[in-house]
């Protein structure tokens, strides 16, 4: 008897997404897939639109036209807020941490709920805080330490927890090893490696350091021009292929 494979939907796709700025067109027909506990890397040259498609799918910006599915279901994302809800949680560059607070105050910051209940409760914030670190691999020297006295490594991972800890179900990290030395970027590679093998959330990394990329990303998207160009698991291509193709974007550009 033949039997008809399940399939199961994507974590997250989009489908002829496009989105323009008055005369700039910033994404043109942009179709992609996360499929559950994957890490995809999404590459590209600046002003390619990765940045307005990462804050489309974090409800920061509404596209023009197309549509974004979530586990298959099309859902219209009203605010960032809205798309926390949803399980979906973006980390950008800036990391929207304060210095001045303490690690545990950071990690619930905006959201500092303990039950149902909007509060500050420091003793049960600092604990449940310096838990969730432990239970992710992150080491710091203490919760109760300000958040500029951390190194980028420590405070990209901090951000990432907490993004972990409200529940992210799909999470969207904008180039978290920009401007990081090897350890501080070995740092960010393990805590992304470590959440991949928990098989709990799906993520998407904009990136510009290819090699980075394939230690730890399962597919590589490559967006040019508005449009995902090129997408193959990272076992079946190279730093060279995806070089390769930049760089004859770049001269086609020149040669016009």
């Amino acid at each position: 008897m033949n039997t008809v494979p399940v399939t199961t939907a994507p974590a997250l796709a989009v489908e002829h997404l496009a989105k323009g700025f008055g005369a700039v067109t910033a994404l043109r027909d942009v179709n992609l897939r996360l499929e559950k506990g994957e890490v995809l890397a999404l590459v590209g040259d600046n002003g390619a639109g990765k940045s307005t498609l990462l804050k489309i799918l974090c409800g920061f910006h509404r596209p023009d036209t197309g549509r974004i599915l979530l586990d298959g279901e099309e859902v219209v994302l009203k605010s960032v807020d809205h798309a926390r809800s949803l399980g979906i949680d973006a980390v950008y560059q800036d990391l929207a941490l304060v210095n001045e607070l303490t690690v545990y105050h950071n990690m619930f910051l905006n959201r500092e709920r303990v039950g149902r209940t909007r509060l500050l409760h420091n003793r049960t914030m600092r604990r449940i805080a310096q838990e969730h670190l432990d239970e992710m691999g992150v080491n710091i020297p203490s919760v109760d330490v300000e958040v500029a006295k951390l190194s980028g490594g420590q405070r990209q991972a901090i951000a990432v927890a907490r993004s972990v800890y409200s529940e992210a179900r799909i999470l969207l990290l904008d180039e978290p090893l920009a401007a990081m030395g090897a350890k501080e970027g070995a740092l960010i590679l393990d805590l992304v490696g470590d959440l991949k093998a928990r098989g709990e959330v799906s993520i998407i990394i904009i990136a510009h350091n290819y090699a980075q990329v394939f230690e730890v990303c399962d597919r590589v998207n490559l967006l040019q021009h508005g449009e995902i160009t090129f997408d193959k698991r990272t076992a079946e291509t190279s730093v060279g292929e995806l070089t390769d193709l930049v760089v004859e974007e770049y001269r086609r550009s020149r040669a016009t």
